[in-house]
């Protein structure tokens, strides 16, 4: 007996690994050997292809398709309609399978809706990648990107409000002051510091 939900109009693929108390809604449809970790939500119309690795707690939105060699970590948002691409250059009557690239959604990172993530790119723990936005290139840690092509506009707390940073000593700081998480960066590198 399964201990996830179903809807019946999804279709998961003999194979595919489904953890405990993840929800599939409408019209999904889920690929051998794609794995999916507990207390997910996909919502109508998600595809996950053959391979894909989704972690824990993630929150799929409606119409995203995540293709080979895209990993998900735990905790990620997907907004509606975000796209994720696996080749550069595609061609109708040419296969280039050999030539799909990695992609990385690191933990906690949220993609806003229809935003496009071309393949190849690492999106950072905890960044935050704006609605309509073209990523083409990596998207450092706690970091705010958005445009076309996506650029670092600012930096984010864990609980997903902005930072902003003063400078103290060598090291710009900043605390969140909503949930009082404090970071240092360093360029763009952004780190969260442990609390007391």
């Amino acid at each position: 007996m399964k201990d996830y939900f179903m809807h019946k109009s999804s279709y998961i693929e003999e194979g595919a690994q489904v953890g405990t108390g993840t929800r599939v809604w409408h019209f999904c449809h889920v690929m051998p050997n794609a794995h999916i970790g507990v207390h997910c939500n996909l919502g109508q119309n998600v595809f996950v292809d053959a391979g894909v690795t989704i972690g824990n707690h993630v929150k799929i939105q409606n119409n995203v398709s995540i293709y080979q060699n895209v990993t998900i970590e735990d905790e990620v948002f997907l907004g509606p309609s975000a796209v994720f691409t696996n080749v550069l250059n595609p061609r109708s009557r040419i296969s280039r399978k050999h030539e799909f690239r990695a992609t990385l959604v690191r933990k906690g990172a949220t993609i806003g809706a229809n935003a496009t993530i071309v393949c190849g790119v690492v999106i950072g723990v905890y960044a935050f990648v704006g609605a309509g936005s073209v990523v083409t290139r990596d998207v450092p840690d706690f970091a705010l990107v958005y445009g076309t092509p996506a650029r670092i506009k600012g930096w984010m707390c864990v609980c997903g409000l902005e930072l902003q940073f003063s400078t103290n000593h060598e090291h710009e700081r900043a605390q969140c002051k909503t949930c009082g998480q404090e970071y240092r960066k360093n360029g763009n590198a952004v780190q969260a510091l442990s609390k007391a």
